[in-house]
C-alpha cells in the first residue's frame, strides 16, 4: 500500500496558534496521566512501553494457530474487534478469506460477535463446514451481550466438533487481569489468556493482545508493526503545537464546532482496504466524544462510489457536500 500521508487544510492558521499555551498544558496533563494506572490513557506509552513476555507469547501462539488451523474466529463488539480488521483488512489481500489455501499461508479469519444476527451467525457455521477451527474472544468483563451469545454458540460449537479437552485448546481469551465473569470462565477452563491493561480502554486497545493476536495470526509482522507505531509517536509526540499536526488537527475541529457550528465530520476514503478503517475511526470518535449530545457526529463514506450516492447539493447553500 502506498503511504497515507496526513495533510491539515485550515484557512486561519493564526487562530489555532492561538491556543498554544492552552496545548501545552493539556499535552504534559496527558503524560501525567498515562502515569496512572487508574486512569484510561495508557495507550499514550504504547508502543514503548508494553509486556514484552506477553508479546512473544502472542507471536508464538499466533504460529501454532496458523499450523492447526483453517479458521480463526475473533469474537468481539466495537473497540475489540475494530482496530484488529481495520489493520488485516488494509494490509492483507482483499479476497483474502477466499484465496487458494496455498496461497493463503494463514487461516481464514472471520470476525463475529459484532451483531445478534441469527443468520450470519448460521451462515457462518455454514461456511466453517470440516475445517479446524480456534477461536479468540475479546471482552473485558465478558459480559457484552453480542459477544457472549457468539461466544456461546462457538464454543459449544468446538466442544461438540472436538469434544470438551480439545475444545480448551482450541479457545483463547483476552480479557481483564483478574476479574470479571470471562476471566473466571478462562481460569475454571484454563483457557491460555491474554491481558487487556487496566488503563487502556477496549477502543484504544489495538496494540494490546486485543489487536495483535488476530493481527499475527492474518500474517503480519506485528514487530515491524510496533515499530512502525513508535515512529509516529515519535513524530507527534512534540508537545508545541508548532510542529503537531495531530494537535493542530484537534484544536481546528474545537474550532469549527465551538465557533463555526460544524458538527458533522466526513472522513473519506478512496482505497476499499480502508473501509474498516473508515469505521474504527467513526468508534473512536463516536464513543469518545458522544456523551451528553455533544460532539462532533463521525461520519464516512468510500469513494468513488459514494460519489455515484452522496454527492447531494446541500438545500440552502446550493453546494456540494461532497
Amino acid at each position: 500500500m502506498s503511504n497515507v500521508k496526513l495533510e491539515l487544510k485550515y484557512s486561519n492558521i493564526k487562530d489555532i496558534m492561538k491556543h498554544t499555551t492552552e496545548v501545552s498544558k493539556i499535552h504534559k496533563e496527558l503524560q501525567k496521566r498515562a502515569e496512572d494506572e487508574k486512569d484510561f490513557v495508557g495507550w499514550l506509552k504504547l508502543p514503548r512501553e508494553y509486556d514484552k513476555e506477553e508479546f512473544e507469547r502472542i507471536k508464538k501462539t499466533a504460529g501454532k494457530i496458523q499450523k492447526e488451523c483453517d479458521v480463526f474466529l475473533v469474537i468481539g463488539i466495537g473497540g475489540s474487534y475494530l482496530g484488529a480488521r481495520a489493520v488485516i483488512e488494509a494490509l492483507t489481500s482483499s479476497f483474502s478469506n477466499v484465496l487458494p489455501k496455498e496461497k493463503r499461508s494463514t487461516p481464514q479469519i472471520f470476525f463475529v460477535g459484532n451483531n445478534i444476527s441469527p443468520n450470519y451467525l448460521n451462515d457462518l457455521i455454514e461456511v466453517i463446514g470440516n475445517k479446524d477451527v480456534a477461536i479468540n474472544v475479546i471482552s473485558k468483563s465478558g459480559t457484552t451481550t453480542e459477544s457472549a451469545i457468539a461466544f456461546r454458540i462457538f464454543r459449544e460449537f468446538l466442544e461438540t466438533k472436538y469434544g470438551v479437552e480439545e475444545a480448551q485448546n482450541r479457545i483463547y481469551v483476552t480479557t481483564d487481569r483478574e476479574k470479571g465473569a470471562l476471566k473466571a470462565l478462562a481460569d475454571e477452563e484454563e483457557y491460555e489468556t491474554f491481558v487487556i491493561p487496566d488503563n487502556i480502554g477496549g477502543r484504544y486497545s489495538v496494540l494490546t493482545a486485543v489487536g495483535l493476536l488476530p493481527i499475527a495470526v492474518s500474517g503480519i509482522d506485528i514487530d515491524k508493526l510496533m515499530l512502525g507505531a513508535k515512529i509516529g509517536q515519535d513524530k507527534y509526540l512534540d508537545g508545541n503545537l508548532k510542529y503537531n499536526e495531530c494537535y493542530k488537527y484537534a484544536v481546528a475541529r474545537n474550532i469549527l464546532y465551538n465557533k463555526n457550528n460544524k458538527y458533522i465530520e466526513i472522513l473519506v476514503n478512496y482505497e476499499p482496504k480502508l473501509h474498516y478503517f473508515t469505521e474504527w475511526w467513526k468508534q473512536l470518535f463516536g464513543e469518545s466524544e458522544g456523551k451528553d449530545r455533544k460532539g462532533i457526529f463521525p461520519a464516512g463514506v468510500d469513494l468513488t462510489a459514494d460519489l455515484h450516492s452522496l454527492r447531494t447539493i446541500h438545500p440552502r447553500r446550493k453546494k456540494e457536500l461532497i
